[in-house]
Parts: C-alpha cells; structure tokens; sequence
C-alpha cells in the first residue's frame, strides 16, 4: 500500500488528474478499474476520480510494489549527469511562489531534442538543493519557465515555484498584461522612436520568420515599440517594447526595418557580424530581455504586484557602446540645441573671449 498527501501543488486539480500525473504509464482504463474496486481511495472511501482534490487530503493506492513502480515510471527530476557550460543564471527575484532569473546567452529556455540542459533543468535543480521541492514531489508537479528567450537571447525568464505561482504567471503572460522590455544594438543610427506594424510569417522547415506589411493566410499581426538611448553613424542602442510575442518577432521586425541586430545569425549582417566579433568580442546577438513591469497583482503575484524587475546588460554591450563611440541621446540633442543656441547669437556670453 502506498499513501500521499496532497500538497499545495496538487490541490485543486481533479483526483484523476493528480493520478495521471503519480502514474503516468498507467492506462487510464486501469485508474479507473482500480477507483471502482475501492483499490484507490480519497480520505478513506471510494472514489470516481472527478472530486477536486484539497490540501490535506489523503490518496491510499492498494497496489503491490511492482504494479506500482511499473506504471509510475522514473519520477526523478535532474538527472546527476547534466550540469551548465557557462555563467549559470542568477536569481534576480524570488518569493515563495514565484522565481525571476536573468539567463545567459547560450543557455535554452525550454528541453528540446538535443539533450542540452535547459532553464527548466535549472530551476528544477535550485529547487531541489534548496529543499523547496523533493524527488519525490516531482512525481506530481514539475516547476517550469512561462516565457521563452532564444536560446543566444539573454535576460529576465520568469519561472512558477508552485502550481498557483505558475498558473499565474501563465495566464499574466498568455493575456499580455505584463509589461517586457528589451534592449539590443542593431546596425544603423536610429535617431528617433518608432512603433512597427505588420504580419509575421513562419517557415516552420528553417525556422525562419519574414515581415510583411500585408496579411497573407497564416500570418499573425506583430507591433513592436522602438526607442534610440544611444547612437553612433554605425549603432544604435534600442529600448524595445515587445507589444505582441511572437516567434523571433524582434530580430525580424528590426531587420526589416534595415537595422538587423549586432551578432544576430539569422537576420543579420555576415560582414557586420564578424566586424562585431572581432572588435568587441560578439559572439551572440546582442538582444536582452531588460526590464519587466507585472503592475497591480494579487493571489500567488502579489509579491509582483507594481514591481518593475530589471536586469543588468552583459558587459559585452558596455564594450560596443564606450568602444563603438556611442553617444547618449539626450545628451546628444542637448548638444546640438547649445551648438543652435551659440550660432543664433543667444549664448549668455559665458564663452566670448
């Protein structure tokens, strides 16, 4: 006989859900077969499986040992094998509900086919060495990341610690009421703010996206907010609103504007990019998710609520900056105003020799 109790992160979800989730190579006609034969119970009685499960509540399961590992499977969380090239990521925020980490370029927000540790590895493994999670509570409820950077993108990933934490932030970054903002250095001056509209098209055999100004089927609208902080002839330094997210929406919409992101494989310039790297060491695209704003949040965000949470840039972007010959862009209107102001005869003769 097995017993569990339900959790803060089981509660909620219905009793055959949860059963699912503790025996995931069991059919579900044999969950079923073992509620009505009362070999699985809830709080001591027979059970249908619909009952919404409570914190508290007690799950019995009269099954051998070997039934029972046969259709729970591994359960096990990180594997001991996997570990991080590279910067490990750093926690920016953190409560009990709730983790922000800042991810280095290089690292993938989501598992894929490759088998390269992924940020859901990562908050798995900082759960677990801090006590917050046990293998065995990765039986019925796996922590993960609500929004996805490129992999060669760094910055803000926002992770659920608990099943109400990331229900929450799932569906705060699903209705787009939080705020994201990233800042990048593309190619070109860009003097002057800009919002881009358009339609997104996806070629899902190369996985990449073009920008047209004219819906065709399948295309998805796309709004983008730009503005310059700092420029030279050659760079500017953008702070970008991403209004809709969609698929390498940012590298695409820049570049079809003329100015591609410094280091960007995809959307960039091959020239550019490897002046980039030889002068400044680029050796990702220069995209950095910098700032986000949850505003007014309760129940597992209010922890968030009106917090605006920053990330730092990677020093590679003081690099191109200072060594690119970057000028401020407040400072460069100021400027050229003084030089106006001094050329009209208004100069309050401070200078006059």
């Amino acid at each position: 006989m097995k017993q569990f109790i339900i959790g803060e992160n089981e509660a909620g979800q219905r009793l055959d859900k949860y059963l699912k989730k503790l025996l995931p190579e069991a059919p579900g006609s044999f969950l079923y077969k073992m509620l009505r034969k009362k070999n699985i119970t809830l709080n001591g009685r027979k059970a249908s499986g619909d009952e919404k499960t409570g914190a508290g509540d007690e799950v019995k399961l009269f099954l051998s040992d070997e039934t029972f590992e046969k259709f729970a499977g591994s359960g096990r969380g990180l594997s001991s094998d996997k570990s991080f090239a590279g910067p490990s990521p750093a926690v920016i925020f953190e409560d009990h509900h709730v983790l922000i980490m800042d991810k280095p370029a290089g690292i993938l927000s989501q598992p894929d086919a490759s088998g390269a540790p992924s940020m859901v590895e990562y908050v798995t493994d900082y759960l677990l060495k801090s006590g917050e999670l046990t293998e065995e509570d990765l039986r019925t409820f796996r922590p993960s990341v609500v929004n996805r950077l490129d992999r060669n993108t760094s910055g803000l990933i926002a992770a659920g610690k608990t099943l109400a934490g990331l229900q929450e932030l799932s569906e705060a970054f699903k209705s787009r009421t939080i705020d994201k903002y990233y800042t990048c250095i593309v190619a070109g001056c860009i003097k002057n703010e800009k919002k881009l509209k358009g339609y997104l098209h996806k070629d899902h055999k190369s996985n990449i996206v073009s920008v047209r100004q004219f819906s065709e089927e399948g295309d998805l609208p796309i709004e983008t907010e730009y503005r310059p902080v700092k420029s030279s002839p050659d760079f500017t330094l953008l702070k970008v609103k991403l209004v809709t997210g969609r698929t390498h929406q940012i590298r695409a919409h820049l570049a079809s504007e003329g100015h591609p992101i410094i280091g960007d494989p995809k959307y960039g310039s091959r020239e550019l990019n490897r002046e980039a790297e030889k002068r400044f060491g680029v050796r990702y695209q220069l995209l950095h998710c910098s700032e986000m704003y949850f505003g007014k949040r309760t129940g597992a965000l209010e922890g968030l609520s009106e917090r605006v949470i920053t990330s730092p840039l990677p020093e590679v972007y003081r690099k191109v900056t200072e060594s690119g010959g970057m000028q401020d862009k407040k400072a460069a209107r100021k400027e050229q105003k003084d030089r106006i102001h001094e050329k009209d005869g208004h100069g309050d003769g401070k200078n006059e020799q």
